[in-house]
């Protein structure tokens, strides 16, 4: 089959993909709701503006931080959505010195996806995050063609989802021959589990694709992978891989914070850098706690979006912590685990920044 990428998508590939190899922090957008849970476009607006300002280098819109519901027919948000974090990444992007990178949550079934590809490929998205957990149970041969089908339409992002929130295991044989698909630019890596990492790493190093660039969802080891050499082998030779950003629903919150993390981690690599990884490792665990927290890991993750929505509430960037499903909401407990965290750890969040700059955000 024929690329059906653009021209003007191909030439805004080339822009991305230097940004998205040198590694930026890339927040999962929440979906900011009123009380009668419709959409609210004002505090939504506001939500990009923030992690705009906090130096995020893209944001990834219809992900599963944004609720897949958007989707569904009596909903119907998904265009809305994408055409709204257009018009205000347009915006945005006039006052940058670089544009954000525009990433698009991709879905379902081969023809569902392809057609959300089309759609986010018309409005600008550089490229599309690509969910598999839609076909749970299809085999390599089949993930394969319907990943090279919606790589026909949109750059891919790859994603590796935990199966405790919805996802698969997917072994290295799939993601070896993943890698060899010319539209992949980068693999969000986010199983929970580090053999399943190391598979990923593994197969893109022995595919020779050292221009795709490897994105931590991780969110319990966010530190460990930012900071560890992968070394391993291609050929008899050895060969290291680095995990450059991340594109996680932890850093929808506390962003500001997360972009000086990311600095602080690529710092560390540096031979001078080096004397700040026992640091570096000390708030490692303190983040996995803030996680658990936030995800609601003590409930296999069922308030891991309430608990996002919890933060943002707290800091004034959402009114309420409403969610398009009427029974999602925290857990028992998970209000008091996020205080704990918050209390323990002020220096990991950016309540100063949020207050400073939250009135010109809902302004407009």
């Amino acid at each position: 089959m024929a690329s059906r990428l653009t021209s003007k998508n191909a030439m805004a590939s080339s822009d991305f993909r230097s940004t998205l190899q040198r590694g930026v922090v890339i927040p999962a957008s929440p979906l900011a709701l009123d009380a009668r849970r419709k959409l609210d476009e004002r505090r939504q607006r506001a939500l990009w503006r923030y992690y705009s300002d906090a130096g995020a280098g893209g944001i990834a819109v219809g992900v599963h931080t944004t609720q897949f519901a958007i989707r569904d027919p009596q909903i119907g948000l998904f265009r809305p959505l994408l055409e709204l974090a257009a018009d205000e990444m347009d915006r945005l992007d006039g006052g940058r010195e670089e544009p954000l990178v525009r990433i698009a949550g991709i879905c379902g079934q081969t023809d569902q996806a392809v057609r959300e590809a089309e759609q986010a490929a018309a409005l600008g998205f550089h490229a599309g995050l690509l969910s598999l957990a839609a076909l749970k149970d299809a085999g390599e041969p089949e993930l394969i063609r319907h990943c090279r089908a919606v790589g026909e339409v949109l750059p891919l992002v790859g994603f590796y989802l935990q199966p405790a929130v919805g996802g698969r295991v997917l072994p290295y044989s799939f993601w070896r021959e993943f890698a060899e698909i010319p539209s992949v630019v980068a693999i969000k890596i986010a199983p929970f589990n580090r053999y399943q990492t190391l598979d990923v790493v593994r197969a893109v190093v022995e595919a020779a694709r050292d221009n795709i660039a490897l994105y931590t969802g991780n969110d319990d080891s966010i530190v460990h992978d930012l900071i560890t050499p992968f070394v391993l082998m291609r050929n008899g030779r050895r060969v290291e891989r680095r995990v450059v950003g991340g594109l996680l629903g932890h850093w929808s919150v506390w962003t500001r914070r997360a972009v000086e993390l990311l600095h602080e981690c690529h710092a560390a690599r540096r031979p001078e850098g080096r004397g700040s990884l026992p640091d570096l490792l000390a708030l490692a665990h303190q983040i996995t706690d803030c996680n658990a927290a936030f995800f609601d890991a003590a409930n296999a993750f069922r308030g891991c979006i309430a608990g996002i929505h919890e933060v943002l509430r707290r800091q004034g960037l959402l009114e309420g912590i409403w969610l398009l499903d009427p029974e999602e909401h925290l857990s028992p407990g998970q209000q008091d685990e996020i205080e704990r965290v918050c209390r323990a750890y002020p220096h990991l969040a950016d309540d100063g920044f949020v207050r400073l700059h939250l009135d010109r955000w809902l302004e407009g």
